[in-house]
């Protein structure tokens, strides 16, 4: 893995600086940004494969950049925060984010957390054809070697963590999985522990799916989701 661009946006210098230093150690192509206002300018310009955003910005936080890039892009994203609350946690998530680290961290920490979410972004954007990996439900196709779900010809585009979910449940029509479960199959050793995670990238799904009258995932109360392929 050598190479891949990583945009930083932290506004302390040092952080910032210390993790380019780490970065650029490892092989990676590295540019810092400090101001909230240029961050979205700069991802354009540079081109990265992977962006890790704090979240506390001067000028534009870290959850409206997130926001503005996620619609037009799946380059991972890793938040960081000073809080240790839920609340950065799940607004990060929510706008797109794949995954958030809270301060203080260890930079060896980030770079694992970098590479673990590069290999799944080119997993995602190198998939083959040559493998089927089909399966359709109605109107309803997902291409698990593609990461692409269409509805009658029309992509319906999801993250590659929000599409690893879908690939998951609907390997399994009508079986029920935990919270749990699903983390343990989906995030592995990759996630950072916090079942929450999991209801909001489910309420993301269906948000998306709602746009096209489908209502396939279902919540089984105090169990956890499955797969309705009859609701598609």
């Amino acid at each position: 893995m050598a190479n891949e661009k990583v945009l930083i946006v932290e506004d302390d210098y040092d952080i910032g600086n210390v993790l380019k230093d780490y970065l650029v150690s490892e092989g990676f192509g590295v540019q810092v940004c400090s101001n909230g206002k240029n961050a979205v300018r700069d991802f354009k310009a540079f081109k990265p494969e992977i962006i890790v955003l704090d979240i506390m910005l001067p000028g534009v936080d870290g959850i409206e950049i997130c926001r503005i890039i996620r619609a037009e892009s799946v380059v991972p994203i890793i938040m960081l925060s000073a809080k240790s609350g839920d609340i950065d946690k799940i607004l990060s998530l929510g706008v797109g984010a794949d995954d958030y680290i809270t301060k203080p961290f260890s930079p060896a920490e980030v770079i694992a957390r970098i590479k673990a979410q590069l290999r799944r972004y080119k997993t995602f954007s190198n998939q083959t054809e040559s493998q089927p990996g089909i399966k359709k439900f109605n109107d309803l196709t997902i291409d698990s070697n593609g990461y692409k779900v269409s509805y009658k010809n029309e992509e319906i585009h999801f993250t590659s963590r929000e599409f690893e979910i879908i690939d998951f449940l609907s390997e399994y029509p009508g079986q029920v999985f935990s919270k749990n479960q699903l983390y343990d199959n989906v995030w592995g050793l990759s996630g950072f522990g916090d079942l929450n995670t999991v209801s909001v990238y489910i309420k993301r799904i269906r948000e998306k799916f709602a746009g096209f009258n489908i209502n396939c995932i279902k919540t089984v109360w105090s169990v956890g989701y499955k797969w309705e392929e009859d609701d598609v």
